[in-house]
């Protein structure tokens, strides 16, 4: 996996002269005539010939690190007027702007130009199902034959490399740099995720994407938005004529159809046969580890399958379907992935993988950490299953407190038995967000609940109070390969901690 920035080789360096004069930009000092070739947020991630945007942070001014960026190889800096306080020894040119952040997409489309033809991009949007829908899509055009990127929470592919992964979308500069690349590798098709906080910190900026979806939306991330009318409100700028050509919408949740409203482009609906969508998805049941299901739309009918469980994943295999029609594939294309030729051939990691091979307990692990998801995941298990419902789950800290009680409660009215763990804390007290998700748990009358700190010790015992037939689900962790404590990320596979757990206790995996 790569773990160098992504930089393409084929554009031509641009002046701070030319930047200064294209955008709202002015040159504060140093010479015009320099010339950049890339462009940075982080000192970690600077290349030779970069301009370095110093943007303000909650403690400490990213001006104040520029000594360490030119260092690193960069060759001016752009920053807002605090930063410029910062800079008085600096030599190389100070390009300034009072919002460096708002610019950093428009200025990276811009350093990276080139001929090379760009790849249609395709962006999802929504709570829960982002994650999914991007592999879908990415698998999709890949078994058409179509050279492929990927950018979601768990990885970032580019025509066959993967690299490493920090946020759910790359900041502006990387992302127009990956972008780069993909056009000089000839990729015909781009899947991005796109969260509410990349499209509210402007890290979508400069790019117009050739088919925007909606998943759905629940209740999260009110730690940033407050409630659910500004959450919705920061998706809904990707579904204008500036972001996007087209939009695909699912119905599956009330907002899609606020969504479809409120979107200013050509929009298609998706959803189940009772939804009034135009393309609606049945599922035609269990297929071994996954499901098979049939999409019927105007341009016609799909039979076809995919390597997961739940109705859930249907819907979000059934929207990228549809995205990808709309990104100009068509119906008679998508014989390659209809049920004849194996489905859509992709495990999404971490959404209700299974990790226990053929034991006799069913072992997942998830990366469900709303209420939402949660439902989803207890239901299409208890659907698919006869035994008991063990549930493993913690959350992540510095996150919205208020969906955690909810959480809970969901979980003790489904399962089982249910073990609250820690997750993924940060910063925050671990005993807290245990607090947050008991208090829903132990409110449902007769739940079986146990509190066990350390997530390894909790799988083992989730894994010794199951039987033959029996299903035990890990919310949370996923395919994650980290967990975030005090600050410091960890090394931590769920996966690995689940398996060791089944073969301690004689089940295998």
């Amino acid at each position: 996996m790569a773990d160098s920035p992504v930089r393409p080789t084929s554009n031509l360096p641009v002046s701070v002269e030319a930047l200064s004069d294209s955008l709202p930009i002015t040159l504060h000092s140093g010479d015009a005539s320099v010339r950049v070739s890339g462009v940075s947020l982080a000192t970690d991630s600077v290349c030779v010939g970069d301009l370095f945007i110093a943007l303000p942070g909650a403690n400490r001014h990213g001006a104040e690190f520029a000594e360490a960026a030119l260092t690193a190889g960069a060759v001016a800096i752009l920053t807002d007027t605090a930063g410029v306080s910062h800079l008085s020894n600096v030599s190389a040119p100070v390009l300034v702007t009072e919002h460096p952040r708002s610019l950093a997409g428009r200025v990276a489309a811009q350093v990276y130009a080139s001929n090379a033809p760009r790849p249609r991009v395709c962006a999802v949007t929504g709570t829960n199902g982002k994650t999914s829908v991007s592999f879908y899509l990415e698998a999709i055009f890949r078994q058409l034959g179509h050279p492929t990127a990927l950018s979601n929470s768990a990885e970032r592919q580019l025509a066959g490399s993967s690299y490493y992964t920090k946020l759910t979308t790359p900041e502006a500069p990387e992302l127009h740099a990956m972008l780069a690349v993909a056009a000089e590798k000839g990729v015909e098709f781009f899947a991005l995720e796109a969260s509410a906080q990349a499209i509210e910190r402007h890290r979508l900026d400069g790019l117009h994407v050739a088919v925007a979806g909606f998943t759905n939306l629940s209740h999260d991330h009110f730690e940033d938005y407050g409630d659910m009318d500004r959450y919705l409100s920061e998706k809904l700028p990707l579904f204008q004529p500036d972001r996007s050509a087209r939009a695909v919408v699912s119905l599956e949740s009330p907002y899609g159809a606020t969504v479809v409203e409120r979107s200013g482009v050509p929009t298609v609906t998706v959803g189940d046969t009772a939804s009034g969508a135009e393309w609606t998805w049945t599922s035609e049941g269990q297929d071994g580890p996954g499901e098979t299901f049939s999409l019927m739309g105007p341009a016609g009918t799909l039979h076809t399958s995919i390597r997961a469980l739940g109705n859930h994943m249907v819907s979000n295999a059934a929207l990228a379907i549809v995205m990808a029609i709309e990104a100009g594939i068509s119906i008679e294309e998508l014989s390659a992935i209809d049920t004849d030729h194996g489905g859509i051939d992709v495990v999404v990691p971490g959404r209700l993988e299974q990790v226990s091979g053929d034991s006799a307990v069913s072992v997942f692990v998830d990366a469900g950490r709303s209420a939402d998801a949660y439902q989803h995941t207890f239901t299409t298990l208890r659907e698919r299953f006869t035994g008991q419902l063990i549930v493993v789950c913690g959350t992540s800290g510095n996150r919205d407190r208020s969906k955690r009680a909810d959480m809970g409660a969901i979980a003790s009215s489904m399962a089982d038995l249910v073990i609250v763990t820690d997750d993924d804390p940060r910063m925050e007290d671990p005993a807290q967000i245990r607090s947050d998700l008991l208090e829903g748990a132990k409110s449902v009358e007769g739940a079986a609940v146990e509190e066990i700190a350390d997530p390894v010790d909790a799988i083992r015992f989730a894994v010794s109070k199951a039987a033959d037939g029996d299903v035990v689900v890990w919310m949370g962790p996923g395919s994650q390969h980290y967990r975030d404590v005090g600050g410091v990320r960890k090394p931590f596979s769920a996966r690995d901690e689940a398996r060791a757990a089944l073969r301690e206790a004689g089940w295998g995996a």
